[in-house]
């Protein structure tokens, strides 16, 4: 039987090269594979095509009996592959008349996963998560003092407006939900797609701790609405400096408040499994 076209080119084009998206691409090539584990190789073979853009999200693999012929290995190897590379989050798999393997666009949370998962293992701690938040986020306000639009501005100013609504009902569950919020509207400020998924990653983390001590009882953080309205004018007025200062002065007290759970988890050399801590003693809760 006579193979079908190998794709159906219908991705995305990278959005650093935009004369790329009208300009032919060649099909993606299949070799046979003779050494290593077969699916191993195979999703080797696939995340090249992707990184030379002859594969683009969107675009639909060869069906299965073809793309075993191609690659000449056993479908159930290829079947390994796919399943590998559909838990990692590069193909999508569709049953049906319709269905394939097709090629997904990237998924950020898969970062929040493995940040997770470093944490959970001892390989990095609580305190390293705090340190990198500050820098990190002394970059974020910086952009977002350069690049923040009148229309993202606002939004965040709707944001302290709500945040400042929930503290004074006492719905302070819901304060935790317009914290995580706040850090991603500011991000997204940014305009920098590395700094969101680093944040993002990074803040999700972090306000699981808040989460747990606000659910226990813990009393809000005073004040916050406050830093809030006084950081949004710098961030408006493009104050660089005054933003950055004002967010590390708030991050401090927030970390200063995360110290005891910080405390409970073991340092990566301990190489021991590591699990949020859930203590009884009330406390402010950071945000």
């Amino acid at each position: 039987m006579k193979p079908s076209s190998p794709l159906n080119a219908r991705g995305l084009s990278p959005p650093s090269a935009a004369a790329a998206t009208n300009a032919p691409r060649a099909a993606p090539t299949f070799e046979p594979i003779r050494t290593r584990r077969a699916f191993e190789e195979i999703c080797d073979r696939i995340r090249a095509q992707i990184a030379a853009g002859t594969l683009r999200p969107g675009d639909k693999l060869p069906p299965e009996r073809e793309l075993a012929d191609l690659l000449g290995v056993g479908r159930n190897a290829l079947r390994e592959a796919l399943r590998s590379l559909e838990i990692a989050g590069i193909v999508r798999l569709q049953k049906g008349a319709k269905g394939g393997a097709f090629i997904q666009a990237g998924d950020a949370s898969r970062m929040d996963e493995v940040v997770r998962d470093m944490l959970s293992l001892g390989s990095i701690s609580v305190a390293e998560l705090t340190e990198a938040r500050v820098h990190i986020q002394d970059l974020v306000v910086r952009l977002a003092c350069e690049r923040a639009t009148a229309g993202e501005l606002d939004a965040i100013a709707a944001n302290v407006d709500r945040t400042e609504a929930v503290t004074a009902a006492g719905e302070y569950l819901e304060r935790v939900e317009c914290s995580r919020e706040f850090y991603r509207l500011l991000v997204a400020a940014a305009h920098n797609q590395v700094l969101t998924m680093m944040v993002r990653s990074v803040t999700e983390i972090l306000m699981q701790f808040v989460y747990t001590r606000v659910a226990g009882g813990g009393k809000p953080q005073p004040r916050l609405v406050e830093k809030r309205r006084a950081f949004l004018a710098a961030l408006r007025a493009g104050d660089a400096e005054l933003a950055t200062q004002l967010m590390r002065n708030h991050l401090a007290s927030v970390h200063r408040l995360l110290e005891p759970f910080i405390d409970a988890v073991p340092a990566p050399s301990q190489g021991r499994d590591v699990r949020l801590p859930r203590q009884e003693t009330k406390m402010s809760h950071p945000q």
